[in-house]
């Protein structure tokens, strides 16, 4: 007679931090802070494109700030919850979201060299500095779906059966 074998999850408090899943999270919130603070300063020129991003990247930090926080605390231990479903759901909604302001973000900034009609002179859609401000935008929100995309994969694997 053969047992299943259990469940492997993320461990709870600083065990956490140990191991690949804890690290991704740690980097997803410091690149997607990054996202956040470069899109910002970017003075938002397309807002109708640079808000979703802002919407994605603000809600994405706070969301990793608090799974990690559940994580390091060990209130998951007390919730008795499928956490590797929730962790899988999690990280693919966010995967899915991020990629999309991903490429939002590229288009805006390849609209750099775009000519339009501000008050009676062609001038340039982005300036040099928002430019360059929404190149490096561009990378790290690539760089924080690539971390998303690997969590969701460990994920995926301790969900799984």
């Amino acid at each position: 007679m053969s047992f299943p074998a259990p469940r492997v999850t993320l461990p709870a408090g600083p065990d956490i931090l140990r191991t690949y899943s804890g690290a991704f999270v740690c980097l997803e919130i410091v690149f997607g802070g990054l996202v956040w603070i470069l899109v910002a300063s970017s003075n938002v020129p397309l807002p109708l494109l640079q808000g979703w991003v802002m919407f994605v990247s603000v809600t994405a930090f706070v969301c990793s700030l608090l799974f990690l926080g559940v994580f390091l605390s060990g209130v998951v231990t007390q919730i008795n919850a499928n956490w590797n479903f929730l962790d899988f759901a999690y990280h693919f909604t966010v995967f899915v979201f991020y990629f999309g302001a991903f490429l939002l973000e590229a288009a805006t900034t390849s609209l750099h060299d775009l000519r339009c009609n501000r008050t009676m002179t062609v001038q340039p859609l982005l300036s040099d500095n928002q430019y360059n401000i929404n190149v490096a935008a561009t990378i790290f929100a690539f760089v924080t779906t690539a971390c998303y995309g690997c969590s969701l994969g460990l994920a995926l694997r301790r969900w799984r059966p």
